[in-house]
């Protein structure tokens, strides 16, 4: 029996350095069956050619418009689908895997066919042993959580668990669960979209699995790191749009709402978060929007 076709799906936009390091990593993993698409973003550094001289098998696909994460990657995964992927692989392209990182997602992948979304442990670039995700949790207020996070790996996380959803940066889903549940949600853009993605998977019937012998690393988000106010737009908005969209119960929305009007209230009042004064326009931008059904990119 020949191994499961693997199509990895990476989206550059001026990243070109990042995203050879990241091929490099693929090219060098272990797993035999795979096959990487390049998605441009309108990059000016060059990468499209850089990515074609040294990955010349590589796929590069240049997209005509931007979509944000989720339409942009669902480009990729369409084409994926149509090279006959059994699995596709959403990849950061400032993500580097272990050897054995595919292999052991599919290894797991394959060992129970109700499995249909797997995801590595991630740990932070810049401090390699340190935990970014070991998968994540809603919880009962519907709040986005990262398990582990800036934990030290310590064993703590031993065999393969199910989880509620995996990190964007590395999400490996079977082809039966896009063809039964849809790609990404294009409205989303930009954070929460996978998610979403992992939700809408589960209550499917599929189950969603962490395995912690799958190893990357990602550059992206450090220990100390201050999102911009662009991130609390669309975390704000797409927060509330989740909720809408799967139907939370009546505790999540008032956890959210109670949770946005505290946030409001302090960067408007207190002396002291003065300089949150975009960090709160950005969010009030975002609840607006939500209510208004205004999806897509931020309006600059």
């Amino acid at each position: 029996m020949s191994q499961p076709f693997v199509i990895s799906v990476i989206l550059n936009t001026n990243r070109c350095a990042d995203t050879l390091e990241c091929l490099a990593s693929l090219t060098q993993n272990t797993y035999q069956r795979q096959r990487a698409i390049v998605l441009d973003n309108h990059s000016t550094d060059g990468s499209v050619e850089a990515i074609r001289s040294s990955f010349p098998a590589v796929q590069v696909i240049r997209l005509t418009e931007n979509l944000g994460y989720a339409g942009n990657n669902n480009v990729g995964i369409a084409a994926a689908l149509a090279q006959k992927a059994d699995w596709v692989f959403v990849l950061n392209e400032d993500t580097i895997l272990a050897p054995d990182c595919l292999s052991e997602l599919v290894k797991i992948g394959e060992a129970d066919p109700r499995i249909g979304i797997v995801g590595p442990m991630v740990y932070h670039h810049d401090e390699p042993n340190i935990i970014q995700s070991a998968g994540g949790l809603l919880g009962p207020r519907w709040e986005s959580i990262h398990i582990g996070k800036d934990e030290p790996d310590q064993g703590q996380f031993q065999g393969p668990r199910a989880v509620e959803w995996i990190s964007g940066c590395g999400i490996l889903v079977r082809r039966g669960v896009i063809e039964q549940v849809g790609m990404l949600d294009a409205r989303f853009f930009y954070y929460w979209e996978e998610t979403e993605w992992c939700v809408r998977a589960g209550r499917a019937g599929w189950q969603i699995v962490h395995v912690p012998r799958a190893k990357l690393w990602h550059k992206g988000v450090q220990r100390n790191y201050q999102p911009k106010p662009s991130v609390i737009y669309y975390g704000t908005r797409n927060r509330l749009l989740l909720l809408a969209k799967h139907h939370a119960p009546p505790t999540a929305w008032v956890h959210a709402w109670l949770q946005l009007g505290r946030t409001l209230t302090s960067w408007t009042v207190k002396p002291k978060w003065r300089s949150m004064r975009d960090y709160r326009n950005a969010m009030w931008h975002g609840i607006v929007d939500f209510l208004f059904q205004r999806w897509g990119q931020m309006p600059s």
